[in-house]
């Protein structure tokens, strides 16, 4: 199917709905501190969602990119387009709670140096899901996406999601992808250990295992019970907002935070997309197909990494090189889990430096 423009637009009767229904918002009572994202906090994202957000400013500033769908494999995914003639072409995959809005600041400064799809991974945002479609499926759909636009062969960048999508895509597909960037470690990776683990690599499992005690609960209840993690995200948009903005507030540098509007951008596409519940699920599907290693199985591909100091947990070089074939590794000077957003100019650099060292 030939790609056919897309545009984006909110629609009135459903910004009023969203704002009825802010409104008539039960808050939980204020019992002590812990136990989740603050109430003032998520009070005054709401208050600011409802009253003083420009939704049409919003998906005006995303409309200066050329927008697209397309079917394919029997997907219908959105995407954006910037072309270069003669230049590498690029698929740049966000994460979760992410979107193809926190890859729009990485497109703006690359624009001039490389061809760029941005993707909307499917079940998130534009592009809607299909029943238990897993990231194999979906690294396929992508790859047919890259072939239909023309691309024999691409570069793969992606962080969180798209760093389990973009390593199935190298697994998959090695011929077409000529190197693997990620600024983010699958958290199912599981290498061969082979004779057996260094002592930083063992430390680096516990750490995640005490991470994923203290910090984790959000993905086992993702991971385990999506459907009824669903009706609330798909029902209540304070639900909606407090769940993604947990995140955005605990994994960003504080030295770097995402601005307001733009997390609530975010939270709007997933809204009047109704792909909260399709976006979590991906947690379920992801369990059923870990990134698990034979001995000698690895990943064809070369590959950068970029380690932004606040992304965690996050393995040492040398865990990582036991199957994936790190050419290039870059320890960042701050930044935190949404580096596109927070540093877009420091992985835009590493990104951009990755593709030239590979000719």
């Amino acid at each position: 199917m030939k790609p056919e423009p897309f545009e984006s637009a909110f629609p009135e009767t459903e910004v009023q709905d969203l704002r009825a229904r802010l409104r008539s918002t039960r808050w939980p009572e204020a019992l002590g501190a812990g136990g989740g994202i603050g109430l003032e906090r998520v009070r005054a994202l709401a208050d600011r969602w409802r009253e003083r957000f420009d939704f049409h400013a919003c998906t005006g500033s995303w409309n200066r990119h050329r927008h697209f769908r397309a079917e394919v494999q029997g997907l219908r995914v959105h995407f954006i387009h910037a072309p270069r003639p003669q230049a590498p072409p690029v698929l740049l995959l966000h994460g979760w709670p992410g979107s193809f809005v926190e890859l729009l600041p990485v497109l703006e400064i690359l624009a001039n140096d490389l061809s760029l799809v941005v993707p909307s991974i499917p079940g998130f945002g534009y592009s809607p899901a299909m029943p238990d479609l897993a990231p194999p499926a979906m690294a396929d759909a992508l790859a047919a996406l890259m072939k239909l636009l023309g691309y024999e062969r691409f570069f793969v960048h992606g962080g969180d999601v798209g760093a389990t999508v973009g390593t199935w895509l190298a697994r998959r597909h090695p011929r077409e992808v000529r190197g693997l960037h990620l600024n983010y470690i699958p958290g199912s990776y599981a290498p061969d250990p082979g004779p057996g683990l260094a002592p930083e690599e063992e430390q680096f499992l516990r750490d995640a295992q005490a991470w994923w005690e203290r910090a984790g609960a959000y993905g086992h209840v993702q991971r385990t019970r999506p459907l009824t993690l669903g009706y609330a995200l798909e029902d209540s948009p304070a639900a909606l907002l407090a769940w993604i903005a947990e995140k955005f507030d605990e994994w960003a540098d504080p030295a770097s935070p995402v601005a307001d509007d733009t997390l609530l951008a975010n939270v709007s596409l997933y809204w009047f997309t109704r792909t909260a519940y399709s976006s979590v699920r991906y947690y379920l599907e992801s369990a059923r197909v870990p990134h698990r290693f034979a001995p000698g199985e690895r990943v064809e591909p070369p590959c950068g990494v970029a380690r932004f100091p606040l992304e965690e947990p996050f393995p040492p070089r040398s865990y990582i090189e036991r199957a994936y074939d790190v050419r290039r590794f870059t320890q960042m000077p701050r930044g935190g889990h949404f580096a596109a957003l927070e540093q877009p100019r420091l992985l835009a650099s590493d990104l951009l430096a990755f593709i030239r060292e590979l000719g």
